[in-house]
C-alpha cells in the first residue's frame, strides 16, 4: 500500500492544498487504485515556505501545484503501483 500525504496546514492550504487533494483523488479513482494507495491530509510537514508539501511514500515533494499533480502521479505513483 503506497501512502500519500498532502499538507493542509494553513500556508499549504492558501497555497491550493484542496485543488492538489482533489485532482490526487480523481487520479486515484479514475486509474483504480483506492486499493493501492492511501490518500490523506497531514498538517505542517515542515515546508511552509515552499508551497504545497506532497509526501509520496518517503519521498518529499514541495511547492507542488495543481496543475502538476497530473505528471507527479504519472511519475510517483503508477511507477510504483501501476495501474
Amino acid at each position: 500500500m503506497l501512502e500519500i500525504s498532502v499538507c493542509v496546514g494553513s500556508s499549504c492550504f492558501l497555497r491550493g492544498a484542496p485543488d492538489v487533494i482533489n485532482r490526487m483523488q480523481e487520479l486515484v479513482s479514475d486509474h483504480g487504485l483506492s486499493r493501492a494507495v492511501i490518500l490523506k491530509g497531514s498538517f505542517c510537514m515542515e515546508h511552509c515556505t515552499k508551497g504545497v508539501t506532497v509526501r509520496i511514500g518517503e519521498n518529499t515533494f514541495t511547492g507542488v501545484k495543481p496543475e502538476e499533480v497530473d505528471d507527479l502521479f504519472r511519475s510517483e505513483v503508477l511507477a510504483r503501483v501501476g495501474g
